[in-house]
């Protein structure tokens, strides 16, 4: 057997095609965690995508029965051992997983999670992450770290900027096991589809995305997320300030045009 029979898979695979990058967790056989090798991955491909201006979405799926079971156990409790009994480390994981989480909210293209089977703890906060989710019937989400004396306070954030008060709150609390059609309910996720479909799904939903300007996609999910954060008042003069720019784009002088002179609009890239 040669070396290159040896070389592991790589933990996050990425195919181009059409404008989509999809992005595909790829160690089935341990639950693909958010070990530190899977966030490091994830946090360059984000890196990557960011700057690429081909890629107008991202569609962000999992390979196996599983999507994430979040944070790697083992790998954090092996850190037991060191000295501080894993502080500093532990501060490190967390702050590095809270960094990839914020990549996804700032990069200039949407992200779509395709969800097939179980997503928990951190791998629940993944897929809350996400711009779009669309979830597989057999698909279930839970973040039940209450049940083993770690509560999941960074899904939490995530959680809480994406469904009610009441509905985060019973997540958190019972760390049950919510299945797709509640999720969706719930707003975690946007669709449910026949399990085994939520990536050509996805897929659909990132081409109709990815067939608009890109500028303005751009302008509008980085406004959505900046909005969010700010009071009344301060969200709609930031909105139409924002509007007033737009308006002045070509893309926009375009869109407007060609809607009104009822035809297809052509955009600049």
């Amino acid at each position: 057997m040669n070396a290159h029979h040896l070389q592991p898979a790589p933990v996050l695979l990425r195919e181009d095609a059409d404008g989509i990058a999809q992005l595909t967790l790829n160690r089935p056989q341990s639950r693909n965690p958010l070990s530190e090798a899977m966030l490091a991955a994830l946090s360059q491909a984000f890196a990557a995508i960011a700057e690429d201006g081909s890629v107008r979405a991202v569609v962000l799926a999992a390979a196996g029965p599983v999507f994430s079971a979040g944070h790697d156990l083992k790998e954090m409790s092996a850190h037991r051992a060191d000295a501080d009994r894993g502080r500093v480390y532990f501060a490190d994981i967390l702050g590095r997983c809270s960094a990839m989480m914020q990549q996804i909210t700032a990069l200039p293209q949407p992200v779509i999670a395709a969800v097939e089977g179980t997503a928990t703890a951190a791998g629940c906060q993944l897929v809350a992450s996400c711009d779009l989710a669309v979830a597989g019937s057999g698909a279930r989400f839970c973040t039940p770290g209450v049940h083993i004396g770690l509560f999941c306070s960074t899904p939490m954030v995530a959680l809480s900027r994406n469904l009610s008060a009441k509905h985060a709150m019973e997540m958190l609390l019972l760390g049950e096991m919510v299945p797709a059609p509640e999720a969706a309910r719930m707003g975690l996720v946007n669709r449910v589809v026949p399990a085994g479909e939520a990536l050509a799904e996805a897929r659909r939903l990132a081409a109709t995305i990815a067939a608009k300007s890109a500028v303005t996609v751009k302008t509008g999910k980085r406004t959505f997320y900046e909005q969010r954060e700010m009071g009344l008042k301060a969200a709609y003069d930031h909105a139409s300030a924002v509007m007033v720019e737009n308006m002045m784009a070509r893309d926009a002088e375009e869109g407007i045009g060609a809607f009104m002179e009822k035809r297809q609009p052509v955009w600049e890239r």
